[in-house]
């Protein structure tokens, strides 16, 4: 049976989770609104059902949640790309990690710290970009003037 917490735990992860895939959205990343969206909700929904499952027995609540953990790292891991020009994909497969453990943390009740967490990653996500530009531009720099040096 559903409760309002219940019902309250998988909303506020819906739109956690909306709120993170919105911003790689809008980045133009693979894993967007929907993908994040739903990978919040399921940890959530998950999460309730370990904890009903295990109330009044001897079982752990936290089997489904190492479960959760490790599913979505492989999940994650599908999301990372190397090609001849790097590495791709790292900050999507951080990004559905750290969804799951939203939705983790609302499905657990926890909503304070998955407010916090999703306030963080929104931060994180939208402002590091703005200072990850010029280093990377300062980075390349250095590397064509380190590349140009070799070559004589």
């Amino acid at each position: 049976m559903v409760w309002p917490e219940d019902v309250l735990s998988i909303v506020l992860a819906t739109v956690l989770g909306a709120g993170i895939g919105l911003e790689r959205q809008l980045s133009g990343k693979p894993a967007g609104l929907r993908t994040n969206l739903l990978i919040c909700l399921g940890a959530a929904v998950f999460t309730i059902l370990s904890r009903e499952m295990a109330s009044g027995t001897q079982a752990s609540a936290t089997r489904i949640a190492a479960g959760i953990v490790t599913g979505v790292g492989f999940l994650g891991a599908g999301a990372i790309i190397q090609d001849r020009a790097g590495v791709h994909g790292l900050t999507t497969a951080a990004g559905i990690w750290l969804v799951a453990s939203i939705g983790m943390a609302c499905g657990g009740g926890f909503y304070t710290l998955a407010l916090v967490a999703s306030g963080i990653a929104v931060l994180a996500l939208i402002g590091l970009r703005r200072i990850e530009r010029p280093i990377d531009r300062y980075v390349k720099k250095k590397q064509a003037q380190y590349s140009g040096e070799d070559s004589d």
